[in-house]
């Protein structure tokens, strides 16, 4: 994590130097005017620890911020280091812990105000990521962080396994009982907030030269036609010798995932796929998109088999 750390007066630059010497990753980055300086580091750090008055920061900071998605996660703290204030970016940005831990090295308390931390309820965005969860709408995931905290519980249905599930989640047999749905799978949910886990991996056969724009259509098609969500694919996978695809490279990129790739004797030793004579003849295996999606899941289960466009 890199911490930018800023000071105004004598007392507060010391402060700074000797958090600096102690803290990996941060440096000092007072050059300026305080928002000068935050403008100048706002895409280059992951947070900033602000050894001055909060009114300061937030007049510095107002014209920076985008987005909790987006916005570094912003500490400020009194010259004494007696509290550490996570201002900004608590949850997801990393604020409460650098607060927490600036506090601990100084001797001083943390101020978190996020209300799910103050109450001892687990943060939705937070467990989300952990679980590698994708929600499909952050005004759904702001309201059903409200209810948590307004109720102190909320309904759970996943069609997968979840590793944790904290203090405030219920488990409920079915989607029409949750607040909260965990699904790979397109429907109508009613009020729940769907959340989409990153479990779908595509297997990918293709010519030499095939446009990013037919994996696209292919692609689309396909997840309509099964009423799967585009949100859970994990990644693609496919044999070693499309390692330099320019259309399949372009298509993963564009999807924001990753690729496998497996050699024809990794895929060869794959059992209870479509045998594909093409394939055989062309790269030795028995096929490709089908053993390759096996092995890259590490899993049996194929949900659908080798389609041809």
């Amino acid at each position: 994590m890199k911490i930018g750390i800023l000071a105004i007066t004598a007392g507060g630059k010391r402060l700074a130097a000797d958090l600096a010497a102690i803290m990996e990753g941060s440096l000092l980055v007072q050059e300026e005017g305080v928002a000068q300086t935050l403008a100048r580091y706002w895409r280059e750090m992951d947070g900033f620890i602000c050894i001055m008055a909060t009114g300061i920061v937030v007049r510095a900071i107002a014209p920076l911020l985008q987005g909790k998605e987006h916005d570094p996660c912003v500490v400020v703290v009194d010259e004494l280091g007696r509290h550490a204030v996570s201002l900004l970016s608590g949850h997801l940005g990393g604020g409460n812990d650098l607060a927490c831990r600036v506090a601990a090295l100084c001797g001083g308390e943390p101020v978190i105000t996020t209300a799910s931390d103050t109450l001892g309820l687990v943060s939705l965005d937070l467990w989300a990521k952990a679980q590698n969860l994708v929600c499909e709408s952050k005004q759904g995931l702001t309201r059903a962080s409200a209810r948590l905290v307004n109720t102190g519980s909320l309904t759970l249905y996943a069609e997968v396994h979840i590793a944790s599930l904290p203090r405030g989640l219920v488990p409920v047999a079915g989607p029409e009982l949750a607040d909260i749905v965990v699904t790979c799978r397109l429907g109508e949910y009613g009020s729940a907030v769907v959340f989409r886990p990153k479990n779908l991996v595509i297997g990918v056969g293709c010519n030499r030269g095939v446009p990013v724009a037919e994996l696209h259509q292919a692609c689309g098609e396909l997840f309509r036609e099964q009423g799967l969500s585009a949100l859970s694919i994990r990644n693609l996978a496919s044999i070693d010798l499309k390692d330099d695809e320019i259309g399949l490279l372009a298509f993963a990129q564009e999807l924001g995932v990753g690729i496998d790739f497996f050699n024809k004797d990794e895929l060869n030793r794959v059992a209870g796929v479509a045998v594909s004579e093409a394939a055989l003849h062309h790269v030795g295996a028995v096929g490709v998109a089908e053993p390759a999606a096996l092995l890259s899941a590490q899993s049996n289960d194929l949900l659908v088999g080798k389609r041809k466009w």
